[in-house]
């Protein structure tokens, strides 16, 4: 499962923010079921960021985020991301997709 989380910084707020979104990584990755994170800042427009990590699956990526020390460490950053989807599941030639539906309970 790939998670794409955007975020939009002030140009002021890079040097703290990118300290934050370091310390946010090291706390997912702690996590079981991580597989990898990548960071970076845009080449046209150096005020979005982004934070891609891999799981195991989205129950592997769900726990994470309920966990204390992630929610200490990590959702303060996290709720700074653009309100958008975010999860992804991988397509990979001859895989079977998930059902087309919303996933949310409202």
């Amino acid at each position: 499962m790939l998670v794409v989380t955007r975020f939009r910084v002030p140009v002021e707020e890079a040097e703290h923010f990118r300290a934050d979104l370091e310390a946010a990584r090291a706390v997912l990755a702690a996590r079981p079921g991580f597989i990898s994170a990548q960071a970076g800042r845009n080449l046209d427009d150096p005020t979005l960021w982004v934070l891609a990590t891999t799981w195991q699956n989205v129950g592997a990526y769900r726990r994470a985020l309920s966990a204390y020390d992630v929610k200490v460490g990590a959702v303060p950053l996290l709720s700074r991301a653009l309100d958008e989807p975010s999860a992804y599941e991988p397509v990979e030639p001859g895989t079977s997709l998930n059902e087309e539906r919303a996933r949310s309970l409202g």
